[in-house]
């Protein structure tokens, strides 16, 4: 398969420069699982492992390989992994703050033209959490769809609901509902998926991610647990990994991801929340956080019907905890940086006595 067909396009040509030398090559990154890693190029799907200086060498997690990314690898004999010695720029990215208390990011996944975000109509229909989806989506500059599944379950009246809930809480992004069971919508669906295009689905644990792919894929290809008794989604994926339909198009399952939390994502939380943008452009303060001030045009069109309650506490809470969580990650830095200057000063102390006559 050519590179072309994987997604390599011009953007990432003017790019790869720098990593084209005589005995490397070009691949694809299409499944990590802890420190190993598939790859894939024009010699097809290859096993591989991080070389030891880039990954001594990387100043955050951040920077290492995930699925879809361009990678620059070095071949070895046959039998052998190739190895890993540099990732390309990212086009796009789709990233969260990492779980629990830790301040920093987990990338998901790269190079992502369209991100399908998933969610049940009977269990899993959850307005602020789609909220989260697209802050996390626009952030990284990728286009969003949204996917309600398992209609099967639910009445065509409610079905209508929320998708008009949906449109009435101001998010335009394409709506597309589906059924695993009974296969309605999956035509629709094949149809958005173009060749070498780039797509991922991102979801909750059990909303039908990975049984979707294997439906598209005419079978079991990709592992899941069954439903359980109430119809509510266990289907689980252990890792993330890309895989390239027969069209052409490429699809990336995602594990079910449990938090969301917002890092870095201020140019997101604006994208999403757009009409909020349009009308805070008529504030009268610069600085105003829309929230007591005087003049506040947000306020006024809160008060005047023209944006609703819902829509504004979301956007409010999503911007706080975005702003906290980056100041935290500045704070974290600082200290970081501190205490990196006084191991040097220790080590230049310790040298400095050991010189000593």
């Amino acid at each position: 398969m050519e590179l072309a067909s994987l997604g390599f396009d011009g953007w990432f040509e003017e790019r790869a420069a720098p990593f084209r030398q005589e005995g490397y090559a070009i691949a694809r990154v299409t499944a990590v699982d802890r420190d190993a890693f598939l790859v894939r190029n024009q010699l097809g799907e290859l096993q591989a492992e991080l070389a030891g200086r880039l990954r001594f060498t990387v100043q955050s997690a951040v920077d290492l390989p995930c699925v879809g990314d361009w990678v620059c690898v070095r071949l070895t004999p046959p039998g052998g992994p190739a190895i890993i010695h540099g990732v390309l720029p990212r086009k796009t990215f789709l990233r969260r703050k990492r779980p629990g208390k830790s301040v920093d990011f987990q990338m998901i996944a790269a190079n992502i033209d369209v991100a399908f975000i998933v969610q049940g109509c009977q269990y899993d229909f959850n307005l602020p959490r789609l909220d989260r989806y697209l802050v996390m989506t626009n952030d990284g500059r990728i286009e969003p769809r949204i996917v309600l599944s398992k209609m099967d379950l639910v009445s065509g009246d409610e079905l209508r609901r929320q998708m008009d809930e949906i449109r009435n809480n101001g998010i335009s992004a394409g709506i597309l509902p589906l059924s695993n069971s009974t296969g309605i919508g999956l035509r629709a669906f094949r149809e958005c998926l173009e060749p070498g295009r780039t797509y991922c689905l991102i979801g909750s644990s059990g909303v039908g991610k990975t049984t979707l792919i294997n439906r598209l894929m005419g079978g079991e290809a990709l592992e899941t647990r069954s439903v359980s008794g109430t119809g509510e989604g266990t289907h689980t994926t252990a890792r993330r990994q890309l895989v390239v339909l027969d069209g052409g198009a490429m699809l990336i399952d995602t594990p079910g991801m449990r938090e969301l939390g917002l890092l870095g994502t201020g140019k997101g939380v604006d994208a999403t929340f757009g009409e909020v943008g349009g009308h805070s452009a008529l504030c009268r303060f610069a600085d105003c956080t829309h929230t007591r001030e005087p003049g506040c045009a947000v306020l006024a069109a809160l008060d005047a019907g023209e944006l609703s309650e819902d829509r504004y506490q979301s956007y409010l809470k999503l911007r706080q905890e975005a702003e906290y969580h980056d100041m935290s990650r500045v704070e974290k830095r600082r200290k970081d940086r501190a205490f990196g200057r006084y191991v040097k000063t220790v080590k230049k102390d310790l040298k400095g006595r050991h010189n000593r006559p």
